[in-house]
């Protein structure tokens, strides 16, 4: 499960990024197009989703406190913060199967 997390967390991130660049070329370019917006909006909608089904089941399976399950939720609202946040997770080892 920490491996979906992980795979799902950049998918995420990469998402918000294809979107972020979507919305400079949309509103801040010198010849706007939308297309960027268009495509990365719902790709990005359908990351997101996915990313909180697989947070709340990744902490479930994984046994994580309720702490880290409340900041992975929230990892996934500012941009890109799903990357250090899997990476932290990584580290302290919450991505790997408890103990039995």
């Amino acid at each position: 499960m920490g491996r979906v997390f992980a795979t799902v967390a950049f998918v995420e991130a990469l998402t918000w990024a294809g979107l972020l660049i979507g919305m400079y070329f949309k509103y801040h370019a010198a010849d706007p197009t939308p297309v960027g917006v268009k495509v990365f909006g719902p790709v990005h909608g359908v990351a997101f989703m996915v990313y909180v089904v697989v947070s709340v089941l990744a902490a479930i399976r994984l046994r994580w406190p309720w702490w880290a399950a409340l900041l992975a939720l929230a990892a996934a609202v500012p941009p890109l913060v799903t990357l250090p946040l899997e990476w932290w997770f990584k580290r302290r080892g919450l991505l790997s199967a408890p103990l039995r």
